[in-house]
């Protein structure tokens, strides 16, 4: 590269930086939108160009979550991220919530937006809609990493200390009268978590794009389930990455956005 070439490249690198230091992510009224469908109103942002890449957040999360992988992907891909129903600026005054209803609300957000397909990625919860809109949808994923997702909620796939405080708490306020629209809210996502997913590891065969699977060495998810998910999805690859929690995409941004992009741009290769 040519000297005045180099300048200017690093000129407007740094100028792509700079923007995105100062973006609010999740509360960014030029990027963000609302999308009627399947009776919510789904807010959503969208930055870049590119080949669409679908960002799902996790349990109690917003668009502000993936925050961390937003400007390094939205340099390459049209980066879609969204507050799934009953979070963050989405509004669901439904009284139900399943995984099923959140992977079929970004299936239909696609074809709202007339996408095709997408790459897909998934943080916790957000890993399990990944999986779950793979599962229902093939056709609209094109390849997926899912990071810290559960198959079922039981303290076999959840570890031991975990499962005990959502024991706890469950056993605290179950009985309770919610008044508030909020804390009817927050009840009903903590019942998503306690009791779903409930997916067989014989369902992970309708994945048929080639998928990701990830976890923290110490993750909140134990590690013995996360490789049944990677074993039982027929093109798999199995990522553990060392001295890392459930917050992969977070405590290791770097390296994880390496890794992920390098999924989605090569092709796949039998284990």
């Amino acid at each position: 590269m040519q000297k005045w070439h180099l300048i200017l490249f690093c000129i407007a690198f740094s100028n792509f930086l700079y923007s995105h230091a100062n973006i609010n992510y999740g509360n960014n009224k030029v990027a963000g939108k609302y999308y009627s469908l399947r009776g919510i109103k789904m807010y959503t942002e969208e930055y870049g160009s590119g080949k669409p890449l679908l960002l799902i957040h996790g349990n109690g999360g917003s668009i502000s979550s993936m925050a961390s992988i937003i400007p390094f992907f939205s340099r390459q891909y049209k980066v879609i991220v969204t507050d799934s129903r009953a979070h963050g600026k989405s509004i669901d005054t439904n009284d139900s919530l399943s995984f099923e209803m959140m992977a079929d609300d970004e299936a239909a957000l696609l074809d709202e937006m007339h996408i095709k397909d997408a790459y897909v990625i998934g943080w916790s919860d957000g890993g399990i809609i990944a999986l779950a809109l793979a599962m229902r949808h093939p056709g609209k994923v094109i390849k997926l990493a899912s990071t810290g997702a559960n198959l079922w909620p039981d303290s076999t796939a959840i570890i031991p200390s975990l499962w005990k405080d959502e024991k706890l708490h469950y056993d605290s306020f179950h009985s309770k009268i919610f008044t508030t629209a909020k804390e009817k809210n927050d009840w009903k996502i903590f019942m998503l978590d306690w009791l779903q997913p409930n997916i067989s590891l014989s369902a992970l065969q309708k994945i048929q794009c080639p998928s990701l699977i990830i976890s923290g060495d110490h993750d909140v998810i134990t590690l013995e389930h996360t490789v049944k998910i990677y074993q039982n999805i027929p093109q798999a690859y199995l990522w553990i990455l060392p001295n890392s929690g459930h917050a992969t995409l977070n405590e290791h941004t770097d390296e994880f956005n390496k890794k992920a992009n390098e999924f989605f741009i090569n092709p796949y290769k039998n284990r």
